[in-house]
């Protein structure tokens, strides 16, 4: 169904960065677009703000009636039932639509979708495969998490056959406390690993599992379905859905199967099977680690199934220029490099640690986090937490803001995990502040360092302000 590009739609929780993103998109399809959110910063404001895109500052039912009731309401799942705005959605009889509901319905009526899902990986996979599809000349639209460097947003209209779409199985909206990647009606779906996190909205591990059990059930007779061949549960329930199934990994029964890995300081490469034609082949790519080798076989895997060539992909995957937060190299001055990072779980923690210990082996590696997440301030990972920074040099650790909106005996125990890893006989530092944590850092780096900044939100703005209070030395 083509839809009236007349509408007007009001977004609840615009400045997010699905919800940002979504706003921009229907803006540049024709759309009138306005929202309203209560924290605001860059770099999502600031884009919506050069679109013109009228954003009130806090929520108020009068923020709608200045929008002369708009056509559409577009709710995020930051917005909860009581907040006034949407007690005057609901009220007033105004449609409303969820985040992913709304690209389905704008969006997924003129394309084939491409999927990505996932505990891990998924910005960049998707990001990955929809710049491969793009250099390719496939055309491809896009829906991502993050900002893809290469375009320096995170999205893309296109006019080609598939959209690709970052596929999150956090819950939807308040009236919807289903996975977001429910209503993505996958043509080839994507699984990267399956592993307990959101810990706020799953009971446990098995929660999850159904979650990614409903999501193959969505890829229909004729699609495609391309899973990890190393993570059992990825295996297991890969062989629920009703399309075709493929594997890629290590394991020696996967399609597209990973011979060997060398990574070395700028460089990865890795030599596999392609899963369609049984050859052996090479890829070379600039991002870190083994765990972006196995990301990018899934892209191969994917692409190559959607009609690309080796050759084709191989130049894309060159030509790829990352994701913003994602191992993202601000800069470097007086000899220390700075590097923002998405990650939060303890695998990723694990896994951005490793990566770069391989990218940059003659540099002292300091190791900077914050856990901010619903999961990672709770005590769930108390443990694995302490296992993932063994390859860093050093490791600071920030107490977690809005400790208490977690029920005391659920809290990760900040000053115990410093405790643990020093006792794993590798320096550890505790902060109460980014602000603290920023003069150690002036203090304590030297040239030749590498300060790794992880954090799944602003983090006080400390990668960007270690780097400039570094020029000011």
């Amino acid at each position: 169904m083509t839809e009236n590009n007349e509408h007007d739609i009001y977004m609840l929780g615009i400045g997010g960065i699905a919800m940002g993103t979504l706003a921009t998109m229907l803006k540049e399809k024709g759309y009138r677009v306005s929202g309203s959110d209560l924290n605001l910063y860059p770099p999502m404001s600031t884009h919506l703000e050069s679109l013109g895109i009228p954003i009130f500052h806090g929520y108020a039912a009068e923020n709608l009636i200045r929008s002369e009731k708009p056509d559409f309401a577009v709710i995020g799942n930051v917005i909860r039932k009581d907040n006034p705005e949407a007690q005057y959605v609901l009220e007033s009889g105004i449609p409303y639509l969820s985040m992913p509901e709304a690209i389905s319905r704008f969006f997924l009526c003129d394309h084939e979708s491409i999927v990505v899902a996932g505990t891990h990986g998924k910005s960049t996979t998707s990001s990955l495969l929809a710049w491969v599809l793009t250099s390719g000349g496939l055309d491809p639209s896009a829906f991502i998490g993050a900002f893809v460097r290469n375009w320096d947003r995170s999205y893309r209209l296109g006019k080609g056959r598939y959209m690709v779409l970052e596929g999150d199985e956090y819950d939807t909206a308040f009236f919807d406390k289903g996975p977001k990647f429910l209503h993505y009606r996958p043509s080839i779906g994507l699984i990267t690993s399956i592993e307990f996190d959101h810990a706020d909205i799953f009971a446990d591990f098995d929660a999850v599992y159904r979650a990614f059990q409903m999501f193959v059930q969505l890829v229909p007779p004729d699609g495609n379905l391309i899973v990890n061949a190393d993570d059992v549960h990825c295996v297991e329930v890969g062989r629920e859905c009703p399309g075709r199934f493929f594997t890629y990994g290590r394991s020696p029964g996967a399609d597209w199967r990973m011979l060997d890995i060398s990574c070395s300081p700028g460089e990865v490469r890795f030599t596999y099977v392609n899963g369609l034609n049984g050859r052996r082949e090479s890829i070379s790519s600039r991002l870190p680690g083994p765990h972006n080798a196995f990301n990018t076989l899934a892209v191969t895997a994917a692409a190559s199934l959607a009609g690309m060539s080796h050759e084709s992909i191989q130049e894309a995957v060159l030509s790829f220029k990352g994701v913003k937060r994602r191992q993202e190299v601000l800069g470097e001055c007086n000899g220390v490099l700075v590097i923002d990072d998405f990650a939060h779980h303890p695998t990723a923690v694990r896994e951005t640690v490793h990566a770069l210990r391989l990218f940059y082996p003659d540099r002292r590696l300091i190791a900077i986090f914050e856990p901010r997440t619903n999961s990672s301030r709770r005590n769930v990972f108390q443990n694995d937490y302490a296992l993932a920074f063994d390859e860093a040099d050093c490791v600071c650790i920030k107490e977690p803001p809005g400790m208490d909106a977690i029920p005391e005996a659920e809290r990760l125990n900040a000053l115990q995990l410093v405790h643990d890893i020093d006792s794993r006989r590798k320096e550890c530092h505790y902060f109460t502040s980014a602000a603290e944590l920023q003069q150690f850092l002036l203090e304590y780096c030297a040239p030749g360092d590498v300060a790794l900044c992880m954090s799944n939100g602003s983090f006080d703005g400390l990668p960007r302000a270690l780097l400039n209070a570094l020029e000011a030395l």
